[in-house]
């Protein structure tokens, strides 16, 4: 079996799914989730890929998780095991990933796992692409002012625009480790995008829309989409997925709005600057996305 550790928002379960996924599908074995985290984790909207998605997503019981992890199944020592110094601890079955960039042994990987990271490359599924987004299709059509946007979005030469600003912003932790998009970046991908793309419409999608309006001009047809909040907020990314092309922010949950776009026109348009700890993110963009 393969078990997934699953934490953090939608975009970041949708990596570690999708990485557990296709090593299943590669030995030929069932895929579960660890979901345990979630029982004390208070950020974004909890474990959200069985409500938005038609995901294969079987629940790993404590009972398997014993049988699997041993004495190393309690949260705490998993989480102490997941430090550097205690990597000969791990033993044979905790996988831990061992740097941000591409790891080359994934698919080496061929007995019963356990898998913590975050995945962040499509290296980790590509060869599985149609079962992946046949996994990540969404449960529920879109209705309402969602619905009237899709059809809109279907009529024009759409493009996505992502401002992640939140936790960036105002959590210290996260600002330590994830850049904030400046204004900069946005102007020189809306020209971008407009060079190549004629009458170009944007949807402008953000969780701080209020620095949107203020510091942020697009001289184009513009629609501000601000009125998915809370559990729906999924909704922007079923609409992002929608659009013709994608200026997407250094956010998972834009990267995947994109790569939900299964058109192979599509213009992808990324931030150079992802990470400001120092991650290596070259492995994180598909090889034809343009980083700016």
């Amino acid at each position: 079996m393969v078990v997934s550790h699953i934490l953090g928002g939608i975009g970041n379960q949708m990596f570690q799914y999708a990485a557990g996924r296709a090593l299943s599908l590669a030995n030929s074995q069932k895929l579960l989730l660890d979901l345990s985290d979630f029982s004390d984790y208070r950020l974004h909207h909890g474990f959200e890929l069985s409500r938005v998605f038609n995901v294969i997503a079987e629940r790993a019981e404590v009972s398997t998780m014993r049988q699997l992890l041993g004495w190393r199944v309690n949260r705490l020592v998993k989480k102490v095991l997941r430090r550097p110094q205690f990597s000969g601890l791990r033993g044979k079955k905790i996988v831990v990933e061992p740097h941000f960039n591409y790891w080359s042994d994934f698919f080496n990987l061929n007995d019963d796992c356990y898998l913590f990271g975050y995945w962040q490359s499509e290296r980790y599924f590509k060869l599985f692409e149609s079962v992946i987004r046949r996994d990540f299709t969404f449960r529920e059509p879109l209705a309402g002012r969602n619905s009237e946007l899709a059809l809109e979005i279907a009529n024009t030469q759409s493009i996505s625009l992502h401002v992640r600003r939140g936790d960036y912003v105002s959590d210290s932790k996260t600002g330590k480790i994830m850049e904030v998009c400046s204004s900069d970046y946005y102007h020189k991908a809306i020209g971008y995008i407009a060079e190549r793309i004629e009458r170009p419409v944007f949807y402008v999608f953000s969780d701080d829309m209020e620095w949107v309006r203020q510091n942020l001009t697009v001289e184009f047809p513009c629609i501000y989409v601000d009125h998915n909040h809370q559990a729906e907020s999924y909704r922007d990314m079923q609409l992002m997925s929608l659009c013709k092309h994608h200026i997407i922010a250094n956010s998972t949950f834009s990267w995947w709005g994109a790569w939900l776009n299964p058109s192979p026109e599509k213009l992808v348009v990324a931030p150079r600057s992802w990470f400001c700890n120092g991650n290596d993110d070259r492995d994180l963009m598909p090889n034809e996305w343009i980083r700016l």
